[in-house]
């Protein structure tokens, strides 16, 4: 074969493989488009998710009926919480074995791990909303939730007796953990007694827990995907999601 005839072979498989390349981008491009649309329609989502798909060819993985990796980013989605919701921010989710259907209406995933935050604000609407009776005509009532370092979260307790508050609320440190869908918030330790208005009030530790521990139920993560672990961050609870055989699509 002559130089010319080399030169002439070689730009046809670079225009071959630009196109091939051109074609396999907005071939994702599309499929991308229409996932994240099924997703949005199908959680009730009030913007369209991002969805990447990752791995190259696509075109070669859409002939094998299967997708290396998908990953999913809702910006703000709405969980269930029993009656009530919660909302869940920046929950972002890798999902990896992606199968789907012949006629493309549905893909399931293999595994699923992702990260997703809430807010303290979001977090604090799960504890109880009155005050709880404590001893001596006093009350208390769990007013802030915030950062307390070293994967503690600092709960703030405002008290009152006779309609008059204390003039510092009370803060303890808590735990955060994962038991089933519940994320639990539990104080590490609690005041044995309180100054209020000149009158020592003594605080048993159950009366008081009833003020600081509470939990929040999360059961409605899309896909499928359930809770993993938690831990406090400077923002709120960062979570750890994961699943299996979870639904992209429907």
């Amino acid at each position: 074969m002559s130089k010319r005839a080399v030169r002439i072979l070689l730009i046809v498989v670079v225009v071959l493989g630009g196109l091939f390349v051109a074609a396999d981008r907005l071939a994702v491009n599309f499929a991308e488009g229409e996932a994240a649309e099924k997703l949005r329609t199908n959680e009730g989502l009030a913007e369209e998710p991002d969805v990447s798909i990752k791995g190259f060819p696509f075109l070669t993985q859409v002939a094998g009926g299967e997708l290396d990796e998908v990953e999913v980013g809702i910006k703000d989605y709405d969980a269930k919480s029993g009656a009530d919701s919660i909302r869940i921010a920046d929950l972002e989710a890798r999902m990896k074995g992606v199968k789907f259907s012949g006629d493309y209406s549905s893909a399931t995933a293999a595994t699923a791990s992702g990260t997703a935050r809430v807010s303290y604000d979001e977090l604090l609407k799960a504890s109880k909303s009155e005050p709880v009776d404590l001893p001596l005509g006093a009350q208390g009532k769990v007013i802030g939730l915030s950062d307390g370092g070293n994967g503690k979260i600092k709960v703030e307790v405002e008290v009152s007796k006779g309609g008059a508050k204390l003039p510092k609320p009370v803060h303890v440190l808590s735990s955060v953990r994962v038991e089933g869908d519940h994320i639990k918030v539990h104080a590490d330790e609690i005041p044995k007694k309180l100054e209020v208005l000149g009158i020592s009030i003594p605080l048993p530790e159950g009366m008081v827990r009833d003020v600081t521990d509470f939990d929040q139920k999360i059961d409605d993560l899309p896909a499928g995907i359930k809770l993993k672990s938690v831990e406090a961050a400077p923002d709120g609870v960062d979570m750890s999601v994961t699943g299996s055989n979870v639904s992209l699509t429907g």
